[in-house]
């Protein structure tokens, strides 16, 4: 009776991709049979909504070929390198026109009569101007059409919560306008090596497939609006292996803002090592209830860490009102800064809380040097 009773449950269920267990009715109408989808059917209902997205998005996704000087040493006879690569088009809020995001490693060294876009229809342009910004991996192509061109919108992605669905679209293996779907899978993640370039300490993990030539593609929601820019995949072959990253929207909207609006970005440092992983152990010696904030392991003489009095085994629990989640939290907050700007510091030292002022500094003047330094 038992075996029966389970047998009967487990025909009533079936795992759908994103581990979520849904009711399946074991009753089949005749409007089913016919192949019609009955009133209030979830699953036609996130068909409809799945299409509805890519018709809205896909207009405004572009395939990006860029051709590369050969690497190195090469002899003359060496041929140039090809890359290809997606973007989205969208408008900037600081310049009139039409701008493709893509990844700046993508079209890294190419000049724009190097670079190719073409659109959903068909068309081919070449870039009038190529905005890049290396730290980030993002690359801004300033498009001249006469005509409108198919625009998709930048969202919030502070909204992309872990456990929503997303599409990724496309031109993997260069297929163009694919699409593929998932969740996304985790926020902040800051352990992704992509070059000694590119400090991003925020990607959106996600499931969704990407695979080679989805680099600069969107990573969109189901409101339709591009919460990310795929940029990078964990795998052991280049293939898909579910893991895939995305950099945050609000990132991307500021860095093209920056872009077109001074030709270059502003980003803050304070000038301090964070332990990488601050684990439960640490926290209980250093008297905290909890692993919370970010753990200082070493601080720069000469800089805004050290002129405010921040020390060694110092633990960042809050910047101005925003508490501090972990050590990636405080490297984006602090990043995204200006310059000059004073900032409070709430900081757990010898097991009790204190507070110091501290000016922002510039980190494109301080680049150079702590990039010596590693």
């Amino acid at each position: 009776m038992q075996r029966a009773a389970l047998a009967a449950f487990v025909g009533a269920l079936v795992f759908f991709g994103t581990g979520v267990f849904v009711h399946i009715p074991l009753q089949i109408s005749a409007q089913q049979r016919d192949g019609a989808a009955p009133a209030g059917d979830s699953f036609a209902q996130l068909s409809d909504r799945f299409e509805n997205v890519v018709s809205k998005v896909v207009p405004a996704v572009v395939s990006v070929e860029a051709v590369k000087p050969p690497k190195g040493n090469a002899g003359p006879k060496t041929k140039a390198q090809e890359e290809s690569g997606s973007g989205v088009i969208v408008k900037s809020p600081v310049r009139a026109g039409h701008f493709v995001i893509t990844n700046n490693h993508v079209v890294m060294h190419s000049k724009p009569e190097q670079i190719t876009v073409q659109l959903f229809d068909g068309r081919v342009f070449r870039p009038a101007a190529v905005h890049s910004d290396p730290e980030s991996d993002l690359a801004i192509l300033a498009i001249d059409s006469p005509q409108a061109l198919p625009t998709a919108t930048l969202g919030n992605s502070d909204h992309a919560r872990v456990g929503r669905w997303v599409l990724a679209i496309g031109s993997p293996f260069g297929l163009n306008q694919s699409v593929s779907h998932g969740i996304i899978s985790a926020r902040d993640r800051g352990q992704v090596t992509l070059g000694n370039t590119i400090r991003i300490k925020e990607f959106l993990q996600t499931d969704a497939a990407i695979n080679p030539g989805s680099s600069g593609g969107p990573l969109v929601d189901l409101h339709g609006e591009v919460i990310g820019i795929n940029t990078a995949i964990a795998s052991h072959n280049g293939s898909n292996s579910g893991v895939a990253f995305s950099i945050p929207s609000n990132l991307v909207k500021r860095v093209m803002n920056q872009l077109l609006q001074q030709g270059a970005v502003q980003r803050g440092y304070l000038g301090m090592q964070l332990v990488l992983t601050f684990e439960a152990r640490e926290a209980l010696n250093l008297g905290l209830d909890r692993v919370r904030g970010a753990l200082v392991e070493k601080v720069y003489p000469g800089t805004p860490a050290s002129e405010c009095g921040l020390q060694a085994n110092d633990v960042i629990l809050q910047v101005e009102n925003i508490s501090i989640r972990n050590e990636n939290h405080l490297i984006n907050l602090v990043s995204s800064l200006k310059p000059g700007q004073r900032i409070q510091l709430h900081v757990w030292r010898n097991r009790a809380t204190t507070t110091l002022d501290a000016t922002v500094g510039d980190w494109a003047k301080a680049q150079a040097r702590f990039r010596t330094d590693e």
